[in-house]
This record gives structure tokens, sequence and C-alpha cells, in this order.
């Protein structure tokens, strides 16, 4: 399937409760005609770091290698194998063994460590910021296909989104992967349709 582009400059999104999760919408409508690669290039995955990132604000982040943007398309790839196999009866044992084995690998790198600074604040910081973030993905991944907080995981139902988000809502009932985006758009799409029909009468 060919993808489309990414613009310039991506708007990557996030809000959906898990870093993991928000790292698996890089690949914009995943499976569907349109299906666009937000982190096409290295500028790409370090925008993506450092706005979805835990580092503060004006730290530097070098673009990485392509050898290091290639892991991390692997690295999001890995991860959707991973929970589409988690969520589906057999469980997080159906996952590949190479992407099992990428995960694990990529798991172990050392993470962005914690630093409390003079004013009593923690920020975090890594020596390699990128791959420390992919660090934290690979074990987010690894965390959530195991854990109870799975069963919360759902599939955005907007027609025209296949992001997925883990729904915290008290009743478990959200359907959105955003009320500002695909629920606003089902509410306008909902109103047109009962419009025209109550014209039509």
């Amino acid at each position: 399937m060919a993808l489309s582009p990414a613009p310039t400059t991506p708007r990557f999104r996030s809000g959906a409760g898990r870093i993991c999760l928000d790292f698996m919408r890089t690949l914009r409508l995943r499976g569907m005609a349109g299906a666009t690669e937000e982190l096409g290039t290295p500028e790409a995955l370090t925008a993506w770091v450092a706005q979805l990132g835990p580092y503060p604000a004006g730290t530097v982040i070098p673009a990485p290698a392509q050898d290091v943007l290639r892991q991390a398309q692997e690295v999001r790839e890995a991860v959707h194998a991973l929970l589409t196999a988690a969520r589906s009866p057999g469980g997080p044992v159906g996952c590949p063994p190479g992407e099992r084995e990428l995960l694990n690998r990529a798991a172990s790198a050392a993470p962005p460590v914690p630093v409390l600074d003079e004013d009593g604040s923690v920020t975090y910081a890594a020596g390699d910021p990128v791959r420390a973030v992919l660090a934290d993905i690979a074990r987010d991944a690894l965390s959530l296909a195991t854990s109870p907080a799975l069963e919360r995981v759902r599939s955005c139902a907007g027609p025209h989104c296949a992001a997925w988000f883990l729904d915290t809502s008290r009743p478990g009932t959200r359907r959105w992967c955003s009320m500002e985006t695909c629920g606003n758009q089902a509410k306008k799409s909902t109103w047109r349709t009962k419009h025209t029909s109550t014209e039509g009468i």
C-alpha cells in the first residue's frame, strides 16, 4: 500500500492516554486509503520527540541517523503487532517472535532519567534523547499489553480514523479518539442527517 507523503511540518496528535498509542498514530489512517507516514525524515522524528517526549522545552535534540529513523518505524510497527495480538483472544503470546524480540531489545536501552532541578521540579535528560524515548515507548507497550488497562484500549469510532486510545472515562464508553476532531465531525454529520430528513417531511 502506497503511503501519502506527510506535510512539511506534521501536526502530531497526542492524547491517546499512553505514549505507545500516541506513537502508533504517526502512521496516520493505518490500513486506509490515504495512509500517511508522519515520520518520513529524521527531522520529523526529532520534532515528534521534542513535542511528545518528556524533555523540557528548549532541549536540543540532534536529528538521528537514517538507521535510527528506520528503528523508530520498526518499533512503531512492532507496538502495533503486539497490541493487536494482545487484544485478540490469544493475548500477547500471539505477538510474532521478530516483533517481540525487537521490542525487548528497544526496551533494554536506557530511558530518559529524572533530574531534580534547583527549583525543586523534575525534568528528564538522556545522552541519546531519541533512542531513550524509543525505549520508553517499547516499555510502555510491553506494560500495556500485559496489564488490565488493555481492556480499556479502544479503536476510534470515526469512519475516517484508525487511531487507538485508552478510555479513562468512568463508564468506559468513550467512542472517539478526540471530541475536538472525530467526535465533533460525527456530531455535525448526525445533525446534517437529521436536518436533511426533517426538511424532506
